[in-house]
């Protein structure tokens, strides 16, 4: 992260604490005053709410063709997929179970802990109300929904109308991802048996693609500052303290599970794949550690993790060669596990009750989003909305963890290197020198 990405997320996290204090006082002079509390409501739904609502609606912009254009770039990347040897393969299925269980323990941590659902029925009712009728219209027609089957799995990813799936409805403005990440997998898929040089003008149209949506969502957070704040106090003076509590604990929650993804579930790692000490392990690579919640940028810790690899680890140059920029671009386990619970936390907030069949599914699409994130500057954020959507979840909701996100970006990012130094060393000792060729 440079120098000025820092400043801006400082001033976001700024931004957060100033809405919520101001929102604090506020509910105390109103406790006295209630007129003036009634004042504060009413500014925030005709000032600070349109505020908010410009940054959100600029990430909603760019969600679907930020989410196409980076999973085929993600797929095309990879070359032809008949020529990926052994080295890949091995790779790309600790990265694959790396990420699927931190979305899994990130889950299971938040049905646990169930932070959203802190807020009594009352207080739900009028975030409802405040952010429309999704989550609303979503809850009442739970019940005239078909069980889960083959067929419905089918009409989920793969719709008659495809575009008209993308345009979205009444119920959902985004329009639905399922369909758009299977379309996007298998124009990868199908972009990887071109001939190189077609191949090559598709990766650089979709690469393009993606960068313009990402400058986008750099000319929304230079509102996200302004944006936060109002959002925060706007829903603090409207449903109080108890949104508070709700987000503290989802902090705390997000931090722990990334704790134990990184200390526990990579432990484990060690001593199955390689028989190396997990202490001794984390001991050398503390300084990359480091650096990766300071910059929060997987891709700017790459040198000192490549470094600490070769001369530390002992991996050898062309393992670490390979695994370690791959994992900077596709292995996001720490990101995968934060979107899976931002998704569940704001549907608890909304009262909108996953059944295990949908965290299943959210669980999926989280690895695949994670993986089309990877190296966008705060692309995650239109994803996450996204993936609300698709669960019948006021996207607006993700304005509550926005501020929050400075330091979860932090900690995930530590998680993200993590992952990829504790693959590479397991792909190193578990990986024959005749094995090691990267794909041509």
């Amino acid at each position: 992260m440079s120098e000025i990405d820092s400043r801006l997320a400082n001033r976001i996290l700024l931004g957060l604490v100033i809405g919520a204090v101001a929102g604090v006082v506020v509910l105390i002079i109103g406790a006295f005053a209630p007129l003036a509390l009634q004042f504060a409501r009413d500014l925030a739904t005709a000032l600070l709410d349109p505020v908010g609502q410009v940054f959100l609606r600029m990430l909603f912009f760019v969600v679907i063709p930020l989410i196409f254009a980076s999973l085929v770039v993600g797929v095309v990347q990879l070359g032809r997929l008949g020529d990926l040897g052994p080295l890949a393969g091995k790779t790309f299925s600790l990265f694959a179970l790396n990420m699927i269980i931190g979305v899994a323990l990130g889950l299971l941590m938040m049905n646990l802990l169930e932070p959203g659902a802190r807020l009594d029925t009352e207080t739900q009712a009028r975030l409802v109300a405040e952010y429309g009728s999704a989550a609303q219209g979503y809850v009442e027609t739970r019940s005239e929904q078909p069980s889960m089957s083959l067929g419905l799995l089918v009409e989920m990813f793969m719709p008659r109308n495809l575009f008209g799936a993308f345009v979205g409805n009444e119920r959902n403005s985004l329009g639905e991802v399922l369909p758009l990440i299977l379309f996007a997998l298998l124009v990868g898929a199908a972009g990887t048996q071109l001939e190189p040089e077609r191949r090559d003008r598709l990766r650089g149209a979709m690469e393009t693609v993606s960068q313009l949506m990402t400058h986008i969502v750099h000319f929304a957070l230079r509102l996200a500052p302004y944006a936060v704040a109002a959002l925060i106090f706007s829903v603090v003076v409207k449903v109080g303290f108890d949104i508070l509590i709700a987000l503290g604990v989802f902090v705390l929650g997000c931090l722990g599970v990334m704790a134990l993804h990184l200390f526990g579930t990579f432990s484990v790692w060690l001593k199955v794949g390689t028989k190396r000490s997990p202490r001794e392990f984390f001991r050398l690579i503390t300084p990359v550690l480091v650096t990766a919640f300071t910059t929060s940028s997987s891709n700017a810790t790459l040198p000192a993790s490549i470094a600490t690899a070769r001369e530390s680890l002992g991996v050898r140059p062309s393992v670490a060669g390979f695994v370690l920029p791959l994992g900077a671009t596709m292995n996001m386990s720490g990101t995968a596990l934060y979107e899976g619970c931002v998704v569940l936390f704001v549907a608890q907030v909304f009262g909108v009750d996953l059944t295990f069949a949908q965290q299943l599914t959210l669980l999926m699409l989280a690895v695949l989003s994670a993986v089309a994130v990877a190296g966008i500057p705060g692309g995650s954020l239109p994803l996450i909305a996204g993936l609300l959507a698709t669960f019948g979840v006021p996207p607006e909701g993700i304005g509550i963890v926005l501020g929050a996100d400075r330091i979860l970006d932090m900690a995930r990012t530590v998680v993200n290197v993590g992952a990829d130094l504790v693959t590479s060393v397991v792909i190193e000792d578990r990986t024959p020198p005749t094995e090691v060729r990267t794909p041509g």
